[in-house]
C-alpha cells in the first residue's frame, strides 16, 4: 500500500503536532518506523513525485515545475510501479500519485480506478456497492449530494482551483473525492485478496490540498481560536526577493484574488488566517480517518499483516509561514514531510528515527524490504539499515532544490536554487538558470540558516563573517552533491 498525502506537512500527533487529531496516522506509526527528518526533493507536486516515483533526482528527471513531463523528457522511464510489475506484481492506481494531469497509465496494471465510474443514477441502491453505512443510507445525505452537485458549475466554472478556499458540508466521508475513492479501494483491496499474485497500489489522497473541503465533523474536532497562527509571520531576514513563491495558487480562489507577494506589504488578517489553517487541519483528520478505515479494511479481509504500508507527504505547506501560504520555496516548512512505514515481520516497531531520509529513498527501500532487485542506478539510499538499527549513523546530508520562474519570481528573472540540510545547518545557492538548456549561469545569492537555534528559518545568516569557514564547507558539500551523503554500510 503506497499512500500518497498531498501537501502534507508533518500536521500529525506522532511528529509532536499538539494540535493536530490524528489518531489512526499516529497508530500506524506506532506501529512501524515513523522518519522525523524527512526532505522533499523539490517543494511541488510534479516534480518531488517524478522524483520519487523514478529514484532520481530532479536535474536527473529535468522535471523541475509544474509542467514538465517525465515521460514526454524521457519515455523509457521505468517508474516504480513499473518495476514492481516487472518483478510479478499487479499493479493499480487510485488518485494522485503522479501529479493530476499525468498519471502515466503506462505504469499500471489497470486503468486508473476513479469513483466517478460508480456513480451512477442508482447507485444509493446497489447490493454491496453503496458508499455508505446502511444506517445512514438516507434521503437526507442523497439530498446533500444532490445539493453539492448543483454548486459545482458554479463554484469550479474556471477551473479545479477556483471557487471558494474551503468548505464543511454537513455530508457523510464518501461525498467528498477522497472519502468515495478509499471506498473504492477497499473494494478493489477485497478483489485483490483473492489473487495470489502480489499487489502494489498506489492510494493517492487530495486532500489538505487546497481547496480545504472536508465534512463538518472534521471542522467540528477543531477551535479555530485554539489553532496557534504561525511562529515565524516573516519572510527571512536578509532573504533575497526570489526566494519566496508568489501564492498564486491561493489567489485563485473566492476573496484571496488581491492578495499581494509576501516579499510586500501583504498582511493575511487573522480572521482568514485561522479559517485557512482550520480546513487545513480539518482535512487533515478527514484524511487521517480515512487511512483508519482502509486499515481496518486490510485487518478485517485479512491483507494487514502480510502487506507493506508506507505513507508519505510529497511536500509541506506554509500556513502563514514567512507571511506566506503554499509551497514552492526551499525553506523546511515546504521541504520536510512525514514518512511512516509498517511492513510484516518489522523490527523496533514504534520506533522513530532523526536520522536524515529523503523522498528519493523511498524507490530502492521498497524494492529491499520486497525482496526484489534493486536497480542498479537509484539516487536514493535504501533506509532499511535504518529501520533495523533507528540510532544508527545515517546520511550526512539532504539535497532539495526549486526552480523559481520569472511570471512568479518577484524581481521577474529566472533562478535554480539548490539546497542542503545537514543536521546543523540548512544551506542554499541561488543561481541563474537556463531553462532550454537546463544550465545554471551566475551565483546570485546565499542562504545560510541554524538549525539548532533558528529551526523556524528566520534570519538568514550567510552573511556573518564568523559563519563563513561554515559557508564555505557547505557549499563545498552542495557541489559535491548526494553521492558523498551516502552513509557507510
Amino acid at each position: 500500500m503506497f499512500i500518497s498525502v498531498d501537501d502534507l506537512r508533518p500536521t500529525l500527533g506522532v511528529y509532536g503536532d499538539t494540535v493536530a487529531i490524528t489518531p489512526n496516522m499516529d497508530q500506524l506509526a506506532g506501529e512501524g518506523m515513523t522518519f522525523r527528518q524527512t526532505f522533499s526533493q523539490v517543494a511541488v507536486c510534479a516534480p518531488s513525485r517524478a522524483s520519487l516515483m523514478t529514484g532520481l533526482r530532479p536535474d536527473s528527471t529535468r522535471v523541475w515545475h509544474l509542467g514538465d513531463k517525465f515521460r514526454e523528457i524521457y519515455p523509457s522511464t521505468v517508474t516504480m510501479p513499473q518495476h514492481f510489475a516487472k518483478n510479478g506484481y499487479h499493479t493499480v492506481n487510485l488518485g494522485k500519485i503522479f501529479h493530476n494531469y499525468m498519471p502515466d497509465s503506462i505504469s499500471w496494471n489497470e486503468p486508473d480506478l476513479r469513483p466517478s465510474q460508480y456513480l451512477q443514477k442508482d447507485w444509493l441502491k446497489r447490493d454491496g456497492e453503496t458508499f455508505y453505512i446502511d444506517a445512514e443510507v438516507n434521503k437526507s445525505q442523497a439530498v446533500k449530494r444532490d445539493s453539492l452537485l448543483k454548486l459545482k458549475p458554479v463554484r469550479y466554472a474556471d477551473g479545479w482551483n477556483t471557487g471558494p478556499a474551503w468548505e464543511a458540508a454537513d455530508v457523510h466521508d464518501t461525498l467528498y473525492y477522497d472519502g468515495a475513492q478509499t471506498e473504492l479501494a477497499k473494494r478493489t483491496l477485497t478483489r485483490l485478496a483473492n489473487s495470489e499474485t502480489p499487489f502494489y497500489m498506489g492510494l493517492g489522497f487530495f486532500r489538505p490540498h487546497l481547496p480545504f473541503t472536508a465534512p463538518k465533523k472534521y471542522w467540528d474536532l477543531y477551535d479555530a481560536k485554539d489553532i496557534p497562527l504561525a511562529a515565524n509571520p516573516k519572510v527571512p531576514k536578509n532573504a533575497p526577493d526570489h526566494t519566496m513563491n508568489s501564492m498564486y495558487e491561493l489567489r485563485h480562489y473566492d476573496g484571496f484574488n488581491d492578495i499581494g507577494h509576501p516579499q510586500s506589504d501583504f498582511k493575511m488578517n487573522e480572521e482568514r488566517s485561522r479559517k485557512l489553517i482550520h480546513g487545513y487541519y480539518a482535512s487533515v483528520s478527514y484524511v487521517d480517518a480515512l487511512v483508519g478505515n482502509l486499515v481496518a479494511h486490510l485487518k478485517e479481509i485479512g491483507l494487514y499483516d502480510n502487506t507493506v504500508i508506507i505513507l508519505w507527504g510529497d511536500h509541506g505547506w506554509k500556513l502563514g509561514d514567512h507571511n506566506s501560504w503554499g509551497k514552492m520555496t526551499n525553506y523546511n516548512i515546504d521541504l520536510q514531510v512525514p514518512m511512516i512505514i509498517r511492513y510484516p515481520n518489522q523490527e523496533n516497531r514504534g520506533a522513530q528515527t532523526f536520522e536524515i531520509t529523503e523522498l528519493v529513498d523511498m524507490f530502492p527501500s521498497l524494492c529491499e524490504i520486497a525482496g526484489i532487485e534493486v536497480p542498479s542506478y537509484m539516487q536514493g539510499t535504501s533506509f532499511l539499515p535504518l529501520i533495523k538499527d533507528p540510532k544508527r549513523s545515517w546520511k550526512s546530508a539532504a539535497f532539495s532544490q526549486f526552480h523559481r520562474r520569472p511570471k512568479v519570481s518577484a524581481d521577474g528573472n529566472r533562478y535554480m536554487g539548490y539546497s542542503i540540510n545537514t543536521k546543523e545547518y540548512h544551506y542554499i545557492e541561488w543561481y541563474t538558470w537556463d531553462a532550454k538548456t537546463g544550465t545554471r549561469g551566475e551565483l546570485t545569492s546565499k542562504e545560510l540558516f541554524d538549525r539548532i537555534n533558528d529551526p523556524y528559518e528566520t534570519v538568514n545568516i550567510a552573511g556573518n563573517r564568523e559563519l563563513s569557514e561554515v559557508t564555505i564547507i557547505l557549499s563545498k558539500q552542495l557541489e559535491k552533491g548526494w553521492k558523498h551523503a551516502i552513509p557507510h554500510l
